[in-house]
């Protein structure tokens, strides 16, 4: 686990005062917001792009973005989309909440990344994370354009020249073998030296494309089993908690907790999560209060039963780590083992 020790200090403070001090049975860890659905890739697994041109047009007014993430209360803010460069005030959305000490992840494919970055300014609080999910045939492939891969590559180097932290964020389909996820994480854990790397079995999307490709429950764990064999787990600088990576690969096994990682869109709040769109409701507190969240979950909605993704089990994992004497000391030890200040 390589997540900055100022960093895990925040979340750790937070997530007490809202465990036990406040005593709050639901609150966020970090809102995935979507400032604009536009995106200028076309990728075969991906549910967020296929919207009426309307839709694709508008771009979320500044005020909104960052009041819907203040309303949360949540510490940390994932920024996607659709491609969040293409925003004409992405910079100022960032800098922001940069200035409330909210940390921000500017999740991008890179393509304009060369070209914008020069709006942004590094800081502890900002990270830009690149989306690579395998090397350049695979990447290109999951994309369907040739030369991302080496745009992102080379985006990923100047970020890091100019002193930006740099994570990256994977998906993992059927098509990909232990070998292939053991390659792309070398690389970007040995060769570019991100700071940290997300990893996600791909989540089967209603609307995208290429619905053949999804991984079920069986075929995740023994990926990343075979995968994180042989020490590479330990070496590998991961932004996700040891439980999250233990569930991955068969070790234990949880329920999801949709409401840990809320969605804000053009929408609104999102039920039930960033994967599912069950409606909106325009207030953080409808979302937390209104929504039948016990409806959700594996063996109860079928869209679930082969979900491992992070938004839901991440947060899961977070608040057993918690819960755990044992598990915080050994999320304790691999944040110092890995951590970089």
């Amino acid at each position: 686990m390589a997540m900055p020790l100022r960093q895990t200090i925040r979340v750790a403070t937070y997530l007490f005062d809202q465990k036990v001090i406040k005593r709050r049975d639901k609150f966020p860890l970090i809102v995935e917001l979507e400032p604009l659905y536009a995106c200028n890739l076309k990728c075969e697994g991906c549910g967020k792009i296929q919207h009426p041109a309307g839709v694709l047009k508008q771009r979320m007014p500044v005020a909104q973005a960052v009041g819907a993430v203040l309303e949360s209360g949540a510490p940390m803010v994932s920024i996607a989309g659709g491609e969040p460069l293409m925003h004409p005030q992405i910079d100022e959305i960032v800098r922001q909440l940069v200035e409330r000490r909210k940390y921000v992840f500017l999740c991008t494919n890179a393509m304009l990344l060369r070209k914008k970055i020069h709006k942004f300014k590094p800081s502890p609080y900002f990270a830009f994370a690149v989306h690579i999910d395998g090397l350049r045939e695979r990447h290109d492939e999951s994309v369907a354009k040739e030369g991302v891969f080496d745009e992102a590559v080379e985006a990923i180097k100047e970020a890091q020249r100019r002193g930006f932290r740099v994570t990256t964020n994977s998906t993992f389909f059927n098509t990909d073998t232990p070998q292939t996820v053991v390659e792309v994480l070398n690389f970007l854990n040995d060769e570019l030296k991100v700071d940290e790397m997300m990893i996600s079995p791909a989540y089967a999307y209603e609307k995208a494309p290429d619905q053949e490709h999804f991984l079920g429950v069986e075929q995740t764990r023994e990926l990343f089993k075979k995968a994180f064999a042989g020490g590479n787990r330990r070496r590998w600088r991961f932004n996700h908690s040891p439980l999250f990576l233990d569930f991955l690969e068969g070790k234990a096994d949880f329920p999801c907790t949709a409401w840990g990682i809320p969605n804000y869109s053009l929408f609104g709040w999102q039920r039930p999560c960033y994967l599912m769109a069950d409606g909106y409701v325009p207030t953080y507190r409808q979302l937390i209060e209104e929504t039948d969240w016990e409806k959700y979950g594996r063996g109860k909605d079928p869209r679930c039963d082969n979900c491992m993704a992070h938004c839901g089990y991440e947060p899961t994992a977070v608040l057993a780590t918690m819960g755990s004497l044992k598990e915080s000391l050994r999320a304790a030890r691999e944040t110092a083992s890995g951590s970089r200040g």
